[in-house]
């Protein structure tokens, strides 16, 4: 294996068959050792999050797969925290796409004049770079059209797709008593073709869940999810 990234949650490795292995941390994102699934830091570190984290992206993977949607997902090992997927391209340097049903972390920090702290919102979609540098900056459908990063056309598709998507997650919570506030999903070209794939992973670390008013954190979740 060659070792292509070594990111916040999962290194990367580029097998000799040409698909990649996804060897995921035991890190969340977060500030102070408080968990954010919006931050662009390491925040602190769980024991067993990385094969608990794993365990939840294969289970929705494999219901994405069978609604029809596109992922990148081949294969997981639980007990070696490793998930083997297809080569995909990235949008520009990586862009992530943010569907929020309820107004809060970043969306409130932005556009709280406006909002209050847990109003609803449409499946609103919203899309930014990676790019620690600079805060992980939101772009608009014309900005990445114009930078070359994405045609409108492509936006449109992935704005359908993460909606559909995120919908589908989010009436799988519901149906353990769980209500998604926000997630946080990743999408890149299939090698090869101009296709758009679902990519990088599904899992307590990306997401905004709440119970009875109050936040899940990721290792109940992947418990409430998957052991009930």
């Amino acid at each position: 294996m060659k070792k292509i990234y070594d990111g916040k949650t999962k290194t990367v490795y580029q097998l000799d068959d040409g698909n990649y292995l996804l060897k995921f941390k035991d890190d969340a994102t977060g500030t102070d050792g408080v968990f954010d699934p919006g931050a662009n830091t390491v925040g602190l570190s769980i024991e067993g999050l990385g094969q608990a984290g794993l365990r939840m992206t294969e289970y929705f993977f494999r219901k994405i797969n069978d609604a029809g949607f596109p992922t990148h997902f081949v294969k997981a090992d639980i007990a070696k925290a490793e998930m083997t997927v297809l080569p995909a391209k990235m949008f520009g340097k990586g862009a992530e796409v943010i569907c929020r049903y309820r107004a809060t972390g970043s969306f409130m920090r932005r556009y709280g004049e406006y909002i209050e702290e847990g109003a609803p919102l449409p499946a609103l979609v919203e899309v930014t770079l990676k790019d620690d540098d600079r805060g992980d900056p939101l772009i608009t459908r014309d900005a990445l059209d114009t930078l070359g990063i994405l045609t409108c056309s492509e936006y449109d598709k992935l704005k359908d797709l993460t909606q559909k998507i995120t919908g589908l997650i989010k009436t799988t919570l519901e149906s353990k008593g769980l209500e998604l506030y926000d997630i946080k999903l990743e999408f890149g070209r299939a090698e090869g073709s101009n296709g758009i794939i679902l990519i990088d992973e599904i899992s307590g670390g990306n997401m905004r869940v709440y119970k009875d008013g109050k936040i899940v954190e990721p290792m109940e979740l992947v418990r409430l999810i998957l052991d009930n």
